[in-house]
């Protein structure tokens, strides 16, 4: 379905922005009145880093005049594989203030504006409503409802990307023309159901191509050409290159675009989506040690087993001295129950605290009363016990 152009044109085009954007201008969907119009927008990123970072230096190339980015965290080295906004020299930099530098490296007539402050549902209507469209770039479950139902009650529409490992989505969600996020995803899934990113890991290269689809779908409407992706889900599995297109319907009892809408402001999105089980926070409520604490116990000799519930590729990088590999799936099972000792208490562990705690509660069901997990996992012991490991 073809809309109409999302901004006004702008009034004219430089001599030097003629020059810079000459190869947009002969084309003739595009030609200077679609060009003055990518001038005259504002779009807001969500995010500057693997969706974000092809997004921003894309649309700064293309021309949109005002890129605004909302962004709190720091440049990591493990960022470096994928986030290519970012660099060397910008190892615990603000990401925000990194991307600006990078944005303005390749155009300096883009106006960049920097929210650099986690988005919550206290400021995002503030921040949305200075834009026109809203690029999503999150990689959470809480986030990307928050982007949704705050896009559909100020009725902006929004670009959503996706990555895991070798797969990528996208999609344009606008509930005046279309489906919006909850259409296709009315709950989250499960805590702990969907690995992050960080868990599972992702592909460098695929955030450039999901992201490069998000700079084309906002191209297109802003200036008003082809058909966006309004009600279309499209799917990129990079290891089979194939794409794959699944229509996206209206949902009339959508939650928040539908026509009884029950989510008629915002809430909070983090109880909302969860981080963990409710049963695998009772299970930690007491039952959760530092890694300080499981250095003494062995230091002291302690009857315990160290029992890592990640997948086999992580355990290679990294592992907790003494430690045994069972991956958590083995634990959901059942399989993995009748190799534990009964004559040693089980300590769990896993990258960051979250599947260890989930594990935790099928200990506890299955009478493993004393067993305890890591908070804060195998990155908290680099942390704190062994910095010379590497983390990822």
């Amino acid at each position: 379905m073809s809309l109409p152009p999302l901004v006004e044109p702008a009034a004219e085009l430089t001599v030097d922005e003629v020059r810079r954007y000459s190869r947009h201008l002969i084309i003739p969907d595009v030609g200077m009145d679609g060009q003055k119009r990518l001038k005259n927008a504002k779009v807001l990123c969500v995010g500057a880093g693997g969706l974000g970072s092809p997004g921003l230096m894309y649309m700064a190339a293309a021309g949109v005049g005002t890129l605004g980015i909302v962004e709190f965290d720091e440049v990591d080295e493990s960022n470096l594989q994928r986030q290519v906004i970012h660099s060397q020299a910008d190892i615990g930099k603000s990401k925000a203030l990194s991307a600006k530098e990078t944005v303005q490296g390749i155009n300096p007539l883009v106006d960049v504006i920097l929210h650099e402050e986690r988005l919550e549902a206290e400021n995002v209507m503030d921040i949305f409503a200075q834009y026109d469209l809203i690029v999503d770039g999150t990689d959470n479950f809480a986030t990307r409802y928050l982007v949704n139902d705050a896009a559909v009650l100020l009725n902006k529409p929004y670009i959503w990307g996706s990555i895991y490992r070798f797969d990528g989505q996208a999609s344009v969600f606008w509930a005046e023309h279309g489906p919006c996020y909850r259409c296709l995803y009315p709950e989250p899934p499960p805590p702990g159901m969907v690995p992050s990113c960080a868990e599972g890991g992702v592909l460098g290269v695929l955030c450039a191509s999901v992201g490069s689809i998000q700079v084309t779908e906002a191209i297109k409407l802003l200036a008003g050409i082809g058909d966006p992706l309004v009600g279309r889900l499209m799917i990129y599995d990079a290891l089979e290159m194939q794409y794959r297109q699944v229509k996206v319907r209206k949902d009339p009892d959508c939650a928040v675009c539908g026509e009884n809408p029950t989510v008629t402001e915002l809430i909070d999105y983090e109880a909302f989506c969860g981080v963990v089980s409710d049963e695998a926070q009772e299970a930690a409520a007491g039952s959760t040690i530092t890694p300080k604490q499981l250095k003494e116990w062995i230091d002291e000799d302690q009857k315990i087993e160290i029992i890592d519930v990640r997948e086999p590729n992580e355990y290679e990088i990294v592992s907790i001295p003494g430690s045994r590999l069972i991956p958590k799936n083995e634990f959901l099972m059942g399989n993995a129950l009748q190799d534990l000792p009964q004559d040693r208490r089980i300590v769990l562990n896993c990258k960051t605290g979250v599947r260890s705690a989930e594990v935790l509660a099928v200990l506890k069901s299955a009478g493993f009363a004393d067993a305890v997990h890591v908070g804060g996992g195998v990155i908290g012991w680099v942390n704190q016990i062994e910095p010379e490991k590497p983390v990822y």
